[in-house]
């Protein structure tokens, strides 16, 4: 093997190598750009739970409180 075929071979290895590490910084970046996306959505859901909880509280209360006002009622129609 002679030294011009010795470097055409390391010319291509060495293209392959750029190519693969092109290739892994385009998924390291579409990696972090999908982690943020994560991060957002999750904070999205935990608002939206979180929303759910008071309104899920709120409702018990009103309920809770039309209940003793419909005791109250009874009681007067009852007297």
């Amino acid at each position: 093997m002679d030294n011009e075929q010795i470097i055409k071979q390391f010319d291509e290895i060495e293209r392959k190598v750029e190519r693969v590490i092109e290739v892994y910084k385009s998924c390291e970046a579409k990696n972090l750009e999908l982690t943020n996306k994560i991060d957002k959505l999750e904070e999205e859901l935990q608002s939206k739970a979180d929303v759910e909880q008071r309104y899920q509280e709120e409702k018990t209360l009103i309920r809770s409180k039309i209940d003793n006002l419909l005791a109250r009622l009874g009681d007067l129609t009852d007297q």
